[in-house]
């Protein structure tokens, strides 16, 4: 948009391009018949390489193998574990059959993936026997003693009524089917089945089910159809995604961001997908960029900040890059200002709404997470009344469009408070639009501050206090106070090597910002507790500013490992 012609807070992604109606196999079968023999899929950890027709060979093997141990489509099948090329290839297994993939936070502990499982109702698992401090098998075995003694394909427990197969990626366990079980179960039959059951899919199957973080409540699982994740996909790296571009994705692949985003633009656009490590490293990003030679990068901003930050950062030969995408939290404009490319969306959404262009100026790309994306519709409303806000003013944010789930999971009143009759989404996002149609987040309507009776909104004073040159990263979240019901508290990582004062940061925002947004609390932290999927966990941030020194020395241990604090 160059044109400043919004009288209203709404905005249309008009378009001359059609959505696509195809399902996630007819994508990769035809990107296979365009170029099969371009590398597809890179895993720099474990040396795996896999050309496009290696890769679809692999996909209708294990297809076939899933079909002989007794799944069908409409089924659930979790896949809960870390970045391997299993979780890629069952990825696209699962769709080719018209099984519904459960994907599941590697970090979820015994009770978290238990309430994964029943909910959705998950009739095989595929999980690594360990991972780092997370023992997969273990977890399960604690929730089903009696996959000791089953019979392979046969698990019967009372907690987990649905669960028949767990698939292990390693080691043969008691009662579960290893990798290479499923892998040579297929026979000629299940072939045939395979290519019969391609006539009964439609592109508007639920296809994947992704579970929201949220820091409030428990998950819930937002049923995406493979037109939600194929066009989302398209449409996002459509003006960015020349043939031969080689992306690095750091990023996890249960993530919404990793899987849509990253998995599916392997099928969409036939870009070869570079992982650098199964667990994530900033120092294996660099490596991977530089030997792999990748053009694009996917990250969160707390990615970015950490490979900005390897000492060894000009050793890299980072010339190949051209551009990257960051997204998964609001990015401060300073680290907009060494990075490029930003934008905004919800796993509901499957994911991105919003996005910038190459073509736009450093002010819209660092306070901005840029225009609305084609055939989608956004209107910025009161949460209070429901009705349009004028143009330039805060509210909470709502999406419309082929990008908008299903449902949530066997939860309709869930799905009924958040996605109305005509289908508009509340995505409980504050945020503004200008009069071009540039979106700028404000922060969550939960997170929100109401300090003596004014609105208070994290995200701006984050963004403010980032300009600071002591500051490497910042959260603001509210606490409890008698008189004024909540105030301000600034948690701060400084950047290494410097010291820094409370005073000195309440003195640099005197006469730069309103008082009532100046923090009364200063805090300096060196990590933030997070939620599972590896956000910062606001409410857990107030509960840890309350905390002894020893119970703060625990969540940031748990935070270190990713993990639910």
């Amino acid at each position: 948009p160059i044109v400043p012609t919004l009288t209203t807070s709404y905005v249309h992604g008009t378009s001359n391009t059609p959505l696509l109606h195809a399902t996630v196999g007819e994508m990769l079968l035809k990107t296979v018949e365009r170029q099969p023999d371009k590398e597809a899929l890179v895993f720099s950890e474990n040396g795996v390489r896999k050309t496009f027709a290696q890769f679809l060979q692999d996909v209708d093997q294990a297809a076939a193998g899933l079909l002989a141990m007794g799944l069908k489509k409409g089924d659930r099948l979790g896949m809960w574990g870390p970045n391997t090329y299993e979780w890629v290839l069952f990825q696209f297994a699962t769709a080719r059959v018209g099984i519904i993939l459960v994907a599941i936070n590697p970090a979820y502990q015994v009770n978290e993936v238990e309430f994964a499982l029943q909910k959705v109702g998950c009739k095989a698992i595929v999980c690594p026997l360990e991972f780092k401090t997370q023992k997969y098998c273990d977890m399960l075995r604690k929730i089903c003693p009696e996959i000791e003694k089953a019979t392979p394909g046969d698990i019967r427990s009372p907690r987990l009524p649905d669960l028949r197969s767990v698939i292990v990626l390693g080691s043969r366990q008691p009662g579960m089917f290893c990798f290479e079980d499923v892998m040579q179960a297929g026979t000629s039959q299940h072939t045939r089945q395979l290519q019969d059951i391609q006539k009964t899919l439609s592109c508007d199957d639920p296809i994947n089910i992704q579970f929201t973080s949220g820091t409030t409540g428990a998950p819930k699982g937002a049923a995406l159809s493979h037109h939600n994740i194929i066009n989302n996909s398209y449409f996002r790296l459509r003006p960015l995604a020349p043939p031969d571009i080689r992306v690095c994705l750091p990023v996890p692949m249960y993530h919404c961001f990793g899987s849509v985003g990253g998995g599916m633009c392997l099928a969409v656009h036939g870009v070869t997908l570079v992982y650098p490590s199964v667990g994530y490293s900033g120092k294996a990003n660099l490596e991977a960029i530089e030997k792999e030679r990748c053009t694009f990068l996917y990250g969160t901003p707390t990615m970015y900040v950490d490979m900005l930050n390897q000492p060894d950062l000009p050793k890299y030969d980072l010339s190949s890059v051209d551009a990257g995408i960051m997204s998964g939290s609001p990015c401060p404009p300073e680290l907009m200002k060494q990075v490029m490319e930003i934008g905004y969306g919800t796993t509901e959404n499957s994911p991105v709404t919003f996005a910038a262009s190459p073509l736009d100026n450093m002010d819209r790309k660092c306070n901005s997470v840029g225009f609305v994306m084609e055939h989608l519709e956004a209107k910025i409303v009161n949460p209070s009344t429901g009705l349009m806000v004028p143009v330039g003013e805060n509210g909470e944010i709502c999406i419309r469009g082929y990008c908008v789930m299903l449902e949530y999971w066997g939860d309709p009143e869930n799905t009924r408070q958040c996605i109305g009759k005509d289908r508009w989404y509340k995505t409980g996002d504050i945020g503004r639009l200008d009069p071009f149609g540039y979106l700028q987040i404000q922060g969550r309507i939960k997170d929100m501050i109401i300090r003596g009776g004014e609105n208070v909104y994290p995200a701006e004073i984050e963004k403010f206090l980032h300009t600071h040159p002591k500051v490497k990263e910042v959260q603001v979240v509210g606490v409890v106070d008698p008189r004024m019901g909540e105030e301000v508290c600034a948690c701060i990582k400084l950047v290494d090597g410097v010291e820094c004062t409370a005073e000195e940061i309440k003195a640099f925002c005197k006469g730069q910002i309103a008082y009532f947004k100046i923090p009364r609390y200063v805090e300096f932290v060196t990590s933030y507790p997070l939620t599972v999927t590896g956000k910062v966990n606001s409410s857990t941030t107030i509960m840890w500013r309350n905390c002894s020194q020893m119970d703060r020395n625990h969540l940031n241990e748990k935070a270190e490992l990713g993990l639910s604090s």
